[in-house]
């Protein structure tokens, strides 16, 4: 079994990630299923009080996002269809990445 840390930095903090395959191929694979970037700040307001979340909604739908502590903005990490272990960061048709503001609930 082989092991790999890997370290992703979120705002002002930094994930440490541990992978494990059988061999080197099947190791590299599992990190590749962290497939998304470092994140410096907020997209809406620029700070990097950032932090990582998650919840369920509706008992069934699981959603892990990156959340503004300072102006409660969030970007939520996706899936591949194929594949629900993959992760990415959603962007907008432009490329950039999906922030969203903040709504109140009535």
């Amino acid at each position: 079994m082989l092991q790999m840390m890997i370290s992703k930095r979120i705002g002002r903090r930094q994930f440490h990630f541990t992978v494990q395959g059988n061999n080197f191929h099947e190791t590299v694979a599992e990190y590749d299923r962290l497939s998304f970037s470092d994140v410096a700040a907020c997209g809406l307001c620029g700070s990097d009080n950032l932090d990582l979340t998650s919840r369920v909604a509706q008992d069934k739908f699981k959603y892990t996002s990156v959340r503004c502590l300072d102006c409660r903005a969030d970007l939520t990490f996706g899936k591949t269809q194929k594949d629900d272990q993959t992760v990415f960061l959603r962007r907008r048709e432009g490329g950039e990445l999906d922030w969203k503001a903040f709504e109140k609930s009535v």
